[in-house]
């Protein structure tokens, strides 16, 4: 559903700016979600202001500022380059997930992650050996987008913690909100984008937005962070697919790939970890019956 995002997102631009784009998609969201904000305020408030503090950041630094960096770089920049920047976010998560959740990789993680990235770089540049991004401006937004949704993955999951996979979303759309309203007259955008350009950003708000996000920390509950940074590769995969066909193109073979690679990968990843679920069982079993 992600992969979709960007071509949908960036033939916007000749018509909507990216902040009234994402302050479009924030008010339809918090409007579905709505009858699950007071509970979700009671919920966060109950768990702590650590959990506040957190639910603050996802909102206002994940959902609002980091998309809205994320589709200035697709309007100012090429297609291919805010993607594969964007995917900065596995190695600032790892990281993340270290600091915030004390969740350490096993030396096998290396297995995964490398093949992971080498399948995204892939993917995402048709001459691998000659590596290509345009403009300083567009790198700059992608990689600070990456960073905050990265930071977001580690606080999703800690919110988990305490709190339902429903309460986060509705907090993380309501404080989204509140940050994308103040970003309206600070970048001086209108907070209506038309009435054929709102059909679009009610799209990307209930596919790519509560859907997706309600599949992703319903996963998030039981993935550590540094997984789902992983699966998270997919995105890049599908949306440098659906971008190239979309715009009459083709994947070279390296890309194809890249394609097998990170497909291979993530399909590995929960095989792994459940092995390893089984022997950590198994171990315990036989302590217990020591």
């Amino acid at each position: 559903m992600w992969g979709t995002d960007p071509i949908i997102r960036k033939p916007l631009s000749g018509s909507t700016s990216a902040t009234t784009i994402v302050f479009g998609e924030h008010v339809v969201l918090v409007l579905l979600t709505l009858p699950l904000l007071v509970p979700a305020l009671r919920a966060v408030w109950r768990a702590g202001w650590r959990y506040l503090i957190c639910a603050i950041v996802i909102g206002a630094g994940a959902s609002a500022v980091a998309t809205i960096l994320f589709t200035e770089a697709l309007f100012h920049g090429d297609f291919i380059t805010p993607v594969v920047l964007q995917k900065l976010q596995p190695l600032i998560a790892v990281a993340a997930a270290a600091v915030i959740l004390g969740e350490r990789a096993r030396p096998r993680f290396a297995w995964f992650l490398v093949p992971a990235l080498i399948g995204f770089w892939l993917v995402n540049q048709p001459h691998p050996l000659e590596p290509t991004a345009k403009g300083l401006v567009p790198i700059g937004e992608a990689v600070a987008a990456a960073a905050m949704w990265a930071l977001g993955t580690a606080l999703g999951r800690y919110m988990s913690r305490e709190l339902e996979f429903q309460h986060i979303i509705s907090l993380r759309f309501f404080f989204g909100l509140v940050a994308a309203a103040i970003a309206l007259p600070v970048m001086g955008a209108k907070s209506y984008a038309g009435a054929h350009d709102s059909l679009w950003i009610g799209y990307l708000a209930i596919v790519t937005g509560l859907v997706a996000l309600s599949l992703y920390y319903i996963g998030l509950k039981r993935t550590p962070a540094m997984m789902a940074s992983i699966a998270e590769l997919t995105y890049p995969a599908i949306a440098v697919i659906a971008g190239i066909y979309a715009y009459n193109s083709h994947l070279r073979w390296t890309q194809w790939i890249g394609v097998c690679l990170i497909i291979g990968t993530v399909t590995l990843l929960p095989v792994q970890r459940r092995r390893d679920l089984v022997k950590l069982t198994a171990r315990d079993a036989a302590l217990a019956g020591a």
